[in-house]
């Protein structure tokens, strides 16, 4: 079904909007994407590569189409090649988590640096911290828009510092777009843990196939993640032994990963990303239709309609119109969403299927987590830690013990990426190269 995102916005960038004017749209599809109109969300037209075929190849991982994708970022080198590098625009298809063919978009970046680490030269599937559900959100598309700023929408490209990082060290970098973000046949699933864990290992296998790549069938695989991309990440680490064994994995990095939804749906409701919980409702109630009926049942008008109204949203429309809104006003009960869905039991085992943790991962991971972290809860993660530490995983714990700079404010959530995130670039290089990687379990009793 096609999407038609809402063409008005009150009073979130109108006055921004007259200084700085949103970033160019993508160019012209190739032949293959021609077709209908474009979608339009939130007054962006998306460009018509993002909307999917009628039918999809068979095997996971395989590329649908591919196009140019200019870098917003970027700048000539000395030898004529572009800095960081040169990007294409990917669409692929993966398997959700219903077991039915999916449509994914995303980018691969070609990176001008040279691989010095021995060895062909290897790839990062980078997964996305938290971006939004509406289709103008996508990664991809903010890589050619670092900055999307009307009077409708506002996107920035947070994730461009660590993709950049990684281009430097001269690992090729694939970003997946998630399942339904981007692509417009459908509303972003977020945190599905297999849709994100599938849509992460399927990016990896079809940047092999993408004209100019330089990578081989011996390239290693490092996964890199923080938040919402944390998850993806760390499910895909779980599931890539079963789901996607050609993928030559030596590393996963996943920073705060959301293990426990229930544990991060009470930690994220009141704050200024409550909007995440709008995100999750809504992927979930179209992911598995027994659960629309609950949603109709016990979410009032109100929240109905801030449902409809966040699921074209990206991270800046929700934080300055619903930013520290308490999910007692959307409950037919007047009760916090968090505190309904336990006495539902077809609602808590939606979510207790998502639970990452149940699995062993393979190869090393890196796991870091804020202390004071309250939106995405730090007890969770360092939960995720213990489990896979229980199961055999080679885990390096990592938590990054801040001062408390707000409760519910991001900033307990945010200020841990940018600090741990040069260390964990390093990690990752490290276990592309071959260096082992070796576990703190034994030390984690005593860390926080």
């Amino acid at each position: 079904m096609r999407r038609t995102g809402s063409l008005v916005r009150g009073s979130l960038a109108a006055s921004a909007a007259a200084v700085l004017a949103a970033t160019a749209l993508a160019g012209p599809s190739l032949a293959d994407t021609a077709g209908p109109a474009p979608v339009v969300s939130r007054g962006v037209a998306i460009p018509v590569f993002y909307n999917p075929p009628a039918a999809l190849p068979r095997a996971n991982g395989t590329l649908v189409r591919t196009e140019p994708l200019p870098l917003g970022l970027s700048l000539p080198g000395l030898d004529g090649r572009p800095l960081p590098g040169k990007a294409t625009r990917l669409m692929y298809k993966s398997t959700d988590s219903n077991g039915k063919p999916v449509a994914v978009t995303g980018a691969y970046i070609e990176p001008t640096a040279a691989w010095n680490g021995g060895g062909p030269r290897p790839l990062v599937a980078l997964a996305s911290g938290t971006m939004g559900q509406g289709d103008q959100c996508a990664p991809s598309y903010a890589l050619q828009n670092p900055l999307t700023l009307t009077g409708d929408t506002m996107s920035v490209a947070y994730e461009d510092l660590a993709i950049y990082r990684l281009l430097a060290n001269g690992a090729a970098v694939v970003v997946t777009d998630y399942v339904g973000l981007g692509a417009t046949d459908r509303l972003h699933t977020y945190v599905n843990r297999a849709d994100e864990g599938h849509a992460l290992l399927d990016a990896a296998r079809a940047a092999h196939a993408v004209p100019g790549a330089s990578i081989t069938a011996k390239s290693k695989v490092g996964l890199y993640g923080y938040s919402q991309g944390g998850g993806a990440s760390a499910a895909a680490a779980e599931l890539q032994p079963a789901y996607a064994p050609d993928v030559h994995l030596a590393g996963t990095y996943a920073g705060a990963p959301p293990a426990d939804l229930t544990a991060v749906m009470k930690g994220i409701d009141g704050s200024a990303l409550v909007g995440a919980l709008g995100w999750s409702i809504n992927g979930f109630a179209q992911s598995d239709p027994a659960l629309r009926r609950l949603v109709d049942d016990n979410i009032n008008a109100a929240g109905k309609a801030a449902l409809k109204d966040m699921s074209t949203m990206c991270v800046g429309d929700v934080l300055f119109k619903y930013g520290f809104t308490s999910s007692t006003k959307w409950s037919v009960s007047g009760k916090p969403i968090g505190d309904v869905i336990p006495t539902i039991p077809e609602a808590q085992a939606v979510l207790d299927k998502q639970r990452i943790g149940t699995l062993k991962p393979a190869g090393p991971v890196r796991l870091t987590t804020g202390v004071k972290d309250d939106i995405v809860p730090h007890a969770q993660a360092r939960q995720l830690a213990v489990d896979w530490c229980r199961r055999g995983g080679n885990v390096s714990y990592v938590p990054v013990d801040l001062p408390n700079l707000g409760d519910k404010t991001l900033l307990n959530h945010f200020a841990p990426l940018l600090l741990d995130q040069g260390d964990a670039v390093s990690w990752l290089t490290d276990r592309l190269t071959g260096k082992p990687s070796p576990s703190t379990c034994k030390t984690l009793p005593s860390k926080p």
